[in-house]
């Protein structure tokens, strides 16, 4: 999921500046990999404002007329998409934003996109095509779903309940996305480059259950469920129907090997989702009270 797999969104706008250096503009800057992203960028000494719908001046995927003073002089931007890439006119918008941003001056964009989704792929090309300087990065789920996102809630109650069979995944932790990203804003080497990033190993729901039991110290389980039902439980929360389709990508295989992009961009080996487990469990994110 991009956002699914993959969703950055909701921030407030920071503006870190040095003498010399172009301003980067980091969509979904409090999102699970903006954040880092910004976070890294702002450590180097680099400028970066943190777009966000709440911050000043407000940045809203529905609304055209605040891309511009998000992008008042941005020369790059890591751009991610709210709610999800891969849903229904998500293409068009991010099309029409690169066009903004290349006439704006922010020539050098970073697309965050997932692996193996025909939909997001739509969304790059469409990126592609406004003339800017480009680098797409294709990632697996994020291990950080489970801590920060839609399978918080799951994990805490013991139960992980998801159309996904036996699928497998090889899930990528958000660190390693962040400095990938963070490489291809700031070195023209990864232009024109599009990178596939996965985690060291595959894993099922009940391999990733097992772990999560593991350093929790209590059971959680994985129990799968039928597309429909899953639909059930989305429509009864107000989320979207279109997120059980994402599921797919783990049933029908297409994701079910290893990318090396972490490797190729910062020659080093992903983390493991072992080690992500055990530093979440430490900060107490996972306790349950009585």
């Amino acid at each position: 999921m991009t956002q699914t797999a993959k969703n950055d969104t909701q921030s407030t706008r920071t503006t870190v500046r040095t003498t010399d250096q172009a301003l980067a503009l980091v969509i979904g800057g409090t999102g699970k990999t903006g954040r880092k992203v910004a976070g890294k960028l702002a450590a180097q000494g680099r400028p970066v404002r943190v777009a966000s719908r709440g911050g000043e001046p407000a940045f809203d995927w529905n609304e055209p007329a605040t891309w511009t003073a998000a992008l008042e002089g941005v020369d790059r931007v890591y751009v991610t998409y709210y709610p999800d890439l891969a849903l229904p006119g998500a293409a068009d918008q991010v099309g029409a934003f690169a066009e903004a941003a290349v006439a704006a001056g922010a020539r050098r964009l970073v697309l965050l996109s997932g692996r193996g989704e025909e939909a997001a792929q739509l969304a790059e090309e469409k990126l592609k095509a406004s003339g800017a300087d480009w680098t797409v990065v294709r990632s697996s789920w994020f291990d950080q779903n489970f801590d920060e996102s839609f399978f918080l809630e799951p994990v805490l109650a013991g139960e992980i309940a998801l159309p996904t069979g036996d699928g497998v995944e090889a899930f990528v932790d958000t660190e390693d996305v962040a400095d990938v990203v963070v490489a291809a804003l700031c070195d023209d080497r990864h232009i024109g480059r599009t990178y596939e990033l996965s985690g060291p190993r595959l894993l099922s729901f009940a391999d990733v259950a097992a772990e999560l039991s593991k350093v929790t110290g209590r059971e959680i389980a994985y129990v799968p469920v039928s597309g429909e039902d899953y639909r059930a439980v989305l429509r009864a929360n107000d989320l979207p129907e279109d997120f059980a389709e994402l599921f797919t990508l783990i049933l029908d295989g297409r994701n079910a090997h290893l990318v090396h992009g972490v490797e190729e961009v910062l020659g080093r080996a992903p983390r493991d989702f072992s080690d992500y487990a055990r530093e979440a469990a430490a900060t107490g994110v996972w306790d349950v009270t009585s």
